[in-house]
């Protein structure tokens, strides 16, 4: 299953599905077409002389100017969509151009324009004129008609797509509506219940010995199957240890999991079984996904915020647009239940995940932009009104300690860096008003 899920993942983000499934979506219209003109025939056609009058030499240089143009204009939005791709590469993230190929809109419209002018092809293959038995599919022809027309529509909304889709606003805003998305998925899941306190410090106090279970290619890690992890550690009274967590890179070879038996005994069965099983829990690709990896969402927006800080580019406006969602995104997470990494089942730990936690999710909001932001008062700033934002919603006081941590790292920041006497006291101002708002 977490095989299958991932490899829905690449084609539901691939260019080449939904053209293809509409191309074969034209070529069974355009049978269908066809076979409905056979069996109506072609004599109720005189009454509408105008719209289905045309011969079969009219009919085929109409399907042929019009498969001509689709395939024209088909090429030009591949042209397009590519220069869109390397201008989002170049501008933001690579990281970002996965989210441009799986954008519904830009399939739609390829594979719209393809499959016309299969639909064409098919259509003009079976116009018969002269001595070669007189035929012609007037409602296949007069719905090619209007795909032309409707066509037209299509590349106006393309064009209009493309423009507004690249602009640094929609993306920032699309990136942070995923990752809210995977929020609300992700957390909180289960998996086995969570250990209470006691079994976390017997578990601690007690020596295993453990067996690593090597990976068998290299890889970021998209999905792990935590139920499949379990009914291995149930059916051989075993734990299992995560090694590597959602969004880490783990080498061939490297240790994926660790297994050790409650009875000190090796684990029985071929090593090889047991390595494939183990593995075949964990999905590994090339690049991260937001399906299980929520750090993603935040990765990308930082990296933006990282981005439009550089020197060659000195866009203050689009890392404070990333900041204000990342401060947005943190006061969501506010509250949520974060696993325990110990899992038990049957009175026993079976599995001891790699969890993530509130601080996980600070750190790598705050820390690189503040790091990137040295010297620029408008993102320190924005950075504290994020601070600000999320300790609104924090009630637990080692959460707000974590706030006034990232407070004084920030305050420090501007005292090293910020030149003039005026920002550094708009930063104090700002940091007051947050430590008595914490109460730290």
């Amino acid at each position: 299953m977490n095989r299958l899920r991932q490899i829905w993942s690449n084609i539901n983000s691939s260019l080449w599905f939904v053209p293809a499934l509409m191309v074969v979506a034209a070529m069974l219209a355009a049978y269908f077409l066809v076979l409905l003109d056979v069996s109506v025939g072609n004599e109720w056609t005189q009454d509408y002389s105008l719209l289905f009058g045309a011969g079969a030499d009219g009919a085929r240089g109409m399907l042929t100017a019009i498969a001509g143009s689709m395939i024209t204009v088909a090429g030009l939005i591949f042209s397009l969509t590519l220069a869109t791709l390397a201008t989002v590469s170049s501008q933001y993230t690579s990281r970002l151009l996965r989210n441009f190929m799986r954008d519904r809109a830009n399939q739609v419209v390829m594979g719209f324009f393809v499959s016309i002018f299969v639909y064409c092809l098919i259509i003009l293959r079976t116009i018969r004129g002269g001595d070669e038995g007189r035929f012609i599919p007037s409602l296949a022809v007069a719905f090619g008609l209007l795909l032309a027309l409707v066509s037209i529509g299509v590349l106006i909304f393309f064009i209009h797509h493309i423009a507004t889709s690249i602009q640094a606003a929609n993306i920032i805003a699309r990136i942070a509506n995923e990752t809210y998305e995977s929020m609300e998925k992700l957390f909180p899941e289960r998996l086995g219940e969570q250990a209470g306190a006691a079994a976390t410090a017997h578990w601690q106090a007690t020596q295993h010995t453990w067996a690593p279970i090597p990976a068998r290619r290299s890889g970021y890690v998209q999905n792990i199957n935590n139920e499949a992890l379990l009914d291995f550690a149930r059916e051989t009274d075993s734990i299992v240890r995560m090694e590597r967590g959602i969004g880490s890179f783990v080498a061939r070879g490297a240790p994926l999991v660790s297994v050790a038996r409650y009875n000190g005994e090796p684990l029985t069965g071929e090593p090889a079984e047991i390595r494939d099983r183990l593995n075949d829990t964990y999905s590994l690709g090339d690049q991260r996904t937001l399906d299980q990896d929520l750090g993603f969402g935040f990765r990308q927006l930082v990296d933006i915020a990282l981005k439009a800080l550089s020197p060659g580019i000195n866009d203050t406006t689009t890392a404070v647009m990333c900041v204000d969602q990342l401060g947005a995104l943190l006061s969501q997470l506010v509250g949520r239940q974060f696993d325990e990494p110990l899992r038990m089942d049957e009175g026993r730990v079976r599995v001891a995940a790699i969890s993530t936690s509130f601080a996980t999710y600070l750190t790598l909001a705050l820390d690189q932009i503040r790091v990137s932001g040295a010297g620029n008062v408008a993102v320190l700033l924005r950075l504290l009104t994020a601070i600000e934002t999320t300790a609104r919603r924090v009630t637990d006081r080692a959460d707000r300690a974590l706030l006034h941590q990232h407070t004084e790292l920030v305050r420090e920041q501007a005292n090293r860096t910020l030149e003039t006497d005026y920002e550094k006291q708009r930063i104090l101002e700002r940091c007051l008003v947050l430590r008595e708002m914490m109460e730290v």
